[in-house]
């Protein structure tokens, strides 16, 4: 069967394809603003990559960093910069900072500038920094006076994670909150909800004791294969399919043999860990002597002016106090 240029079905035909076309972008902008505005603050190593994996979500992002510099590539991709946290806020629904210290994560919420000071009444912020239990129940607190919902939500996975969208993410606050954020965290990764207010870093502080031991044990296996003789890296293949097998092997062994410390997580950064860890500990009347032995551990490498590589360099600790050097590979 055909139609003929006067049928009345090809007369009408492009009345109905307008028509359908008009029905599409109706849809489709509908759709568009059904998604949260979301703001961004901090696009360091981490921040960089995960509001990356936002932006190629279709969500609209406002970003903001003290360094104007490390947002570009994120502006370039269709995010807007803003000249404060207060500015990104008044312009978002939810608002996710991931920066240094906790001073920092005090300042970009709660500071005169801050997040809490633009976002409406409805809004969300997020702060997925690694940072004190107290600050983040604190900061609950002072959403809720707002009328605002806040969420602690620090990640595990490093930059490998970060670029994958593989994550780790520790959450806590209102559980309904949390699963009304669920489809952006899982942007990122697989978000976990570990209960009230404080609960994620908690969980954060928890890994990051883990992670301190397990990095010690690795460098001492690596340094006594070495003095014994082995063949380090045949040595690290050979263990990694037994019990000794984790994922800090996984990520740094072959970067520490290729003496690689750029950081996934900067030593600065995980000495403030551990000393949030260690005061979390000291309230609670805990002894965790493994735990004060990995931050003296790098400690010793912040004064060495070690501070901006990653943590994988816990290596040099080690070497100097056995006045030796790991084969370098590749």
């Amino acid at each position: 069967m055909y139609y003929s240029f006067s049928s009345p079905f090809l007369r009408g035909l492009p009345s109905l394809l307008l028509s359908r076309r008009r029905n599409f972008v109706a849809t489709y902008s509908s759709m568009a603003a059904e998604k949260p505005r979301v703001g961004w603050i901090g696009t360091g190593v981490m921040g960089q990559a995960m509001c990356g994996h936002i932006l190629s979500a279709g969500y609209s992002v406002t970003v903001f960093n003290r360094t104007l510099s490390k947002a570009q590539t994120l502006c370039d991709r269709g995010a807007i910069i803003a000249d404060s946290p207060k500015s990104v806020a008044a312009e978002s629904d939810i608002v996710f900072t991931i920066v240094g210290y906790p001073k920092d994560v005090r300042e970009v919420i709660i500071g005169e500038n801050g997040v809490l000071k633009g976002l409406k009444p409805g809004g969300t912020v997020v702060d997925m920094t690694t940072s004190e239990p107290s600050l983040a129940r604190e900061i609950f607190d002072y959403a809720k006076q707002k009328g605002c919902e806040s969420v602690d939500a620090p990640v595990s996975g490093g930059d490998k994670g970060a670029k994958a969208g593989t994550l780790a993410i520790f959450a806590g606050g209102e559980e309904t909150v949390v699963e009304r954020l669920k489809p952006l965290f899982d942007c990122m990764g697989k978000v976990t909800y570990m209960g009230g207010p404080g609960l994620g870093q908690c969980t954060k502080l928890g890994n990051q004791i883990t992670i301190a031991s397990t990095m010690v044990g690795l460098v001492e296996g690596m340094v006594y294969a070495h003095k014994a003789g082995l063949d380090v890296e045949m040595y690290i293949k050979a263990i990694s399919t037994g019990a000794a097998g984790s994922r800090c092997l996984d990520l740094y062994a072959d970067r520490i043999l290729r003496r690689d410390f750029d950081p996934g997580f900067f030593v600065n950064h995980f000495v403030k860990d551990l000393g949030i860890s260690l005061r979390e500990c000291q309230q609670m009347g805990l002894s965790l002597p493994g735990l004060a032995l990995a931050q003296q551990l790098y400690v010793s490498l912040k004064a060495h002016g070690e501070g901006n590589l990653g943590t994988q360099a816990l290596v040099l600790a080690l070497e100097r106090l056995n006045n030796l050097q790991l084969p370098t590979i590749g």
